[in-house]
């Protein structure tokens, strides 16, 4: 009697303990490297945007295998829950991956939620490759997720008139911008060495490079159809500015922010002053570099984060105004210098 009464207490304690193994765990680095971006933004985010903390920050970790949510208001059904995450300070879910492990983007990845979510893979398998790049290009995505949950940001874009029907937002990835075309290739060129010059120019030529670049930035739209001019500067606003945003967190985590014992204890950890002198490098290494008709959309990346550079000299309160005039940096440059 005793034996078939122990029996059923026996058999559940089995089987909570085969489910236990059965659930998949976040490697330890991974809880240390988002842990370090969620410190991150929590310190400095409102230092370079004003109510940046407003925003979401759900990320779904994409790993070989699983995918993990956290800080998702509500997860899909096809998630179930990890517990809760005393390092993440935040609940986790986890499914079968869905995504591919070296994803790198902000969008509605949640069925049924329009939250936008950072999807990315482990720093090793994206294009980051380790610790520090990976925690600033998280808050890089994480200014996307800004930038879409403004109350108006979908129906603005809409109204924009260039997705000639698309609902799956892919247009912005595939409009039929004319990078193969010559004349917009040799302007184009022009125009970053323009720019470039003008961001680093001394303060006694600041003047002459600005209206300089200010002119050929005019005569490059002037080549490019309407339609083509929205598209290009919808690019440089979003995405150009969310490299700028990357490389400034990462300027100011060098000089305001204290990296946790545990996250400068990683094998890979490198310092932020170090991620932000790369990134200001590569960035202009790119905008000198690149070609039109290879780079493609990509260099709206380089030239959008040095013009919001450029606009941090010509008129610093220019991001009190980002998020009422978008899509269009140009807007915030004094009339009296075009």
């Amino acid at each position: 009697m005793k034996t078939r009464s122990i029996l059923p207490i026996v058999l559940f304690l089995l089987f909570q303990t085969i489910a236990a193994q059965e659930k998949p765990a976040l490697q330890n680095v991974d809880r240390v490297r988002l842990a370090e971006a969620f410190r991150l933004a929590d310190s400095l985010s409102e230092k370079v945007w004003k109510d940046w903390t407003k925003a979401p920050f759900a990320v779904l970790l994409v790993t070989p295998e699983y995918e993990f949510l956290m800080r998702h208001p509500s997860p899909s059904a096809d998630f179930l829950p990890l517990g809760y995450d005393s390092r993440l300070k935040a609940d986790v879910s986890y499914r079968k991956r869905v995504f591919s492990p070296s994803f790198l983007a902000t969008f509605p990845a949640i069925k049924g939620s329009m939250v936008p979510t950072i999807v990315v893979g482990r720093a090793e398998q994206t294009s980051a490759k380790t610790s520090t790049p990976w925690v600033v290009v998280l808050l890089h995505e994480h200014f996307h997720q800004l930038q879409y949950s403004q109350p108006t940001y979908y129906s603005d874009v809409e109204a924009l008139n260039l997705s000639h029907g698309d609902k799956s937002g892919m247009w912005m990835l595939n409009f039929a911008f004319p990078y193969d075309k010559q004349e917009v290739q040799d302007s184009f060129h022009v125009l970053s060495g323009l720019l470039t010059k003008a961001v680093q120019s001394s303060p006694t030529q600041f003047e002459q490079s600005v209206n300089a670049y200010l002119r050929a930035r005019s005569e490059f739209k002037q080549i490019l159809t309407a339609e083509e001019a929205r598209y290009i500067e919808v690019q440089f606003w979003q995405e150009g500015v969310a490299r700028y945003t990357e490389y400034q967190i990462a300027k100011l985590a060098s000089k305001k922010f204290k990296p946790s014992k545990q996250y400068a204890a990683l094998p890979d950890y490198t310092s932020f002053s170090q991620a932000a002198d790369e990134l200001y490098e590569r960035n202009f290494k790119q905008l000198k570099n690149q070609k039109l008709e290879m780079s493609r959309r990509d260099v709206v990346y380089p030239f959008g984060a040095a013009e919001a550079l450029l606009l941090d000299r010509v008129n610093p309160k220019w991001k009190s105004r980002y998020f009422v005039d978008k899509f269009d940096l140009t807007k915030f440059f004094p009339r009296q210098r075009q």
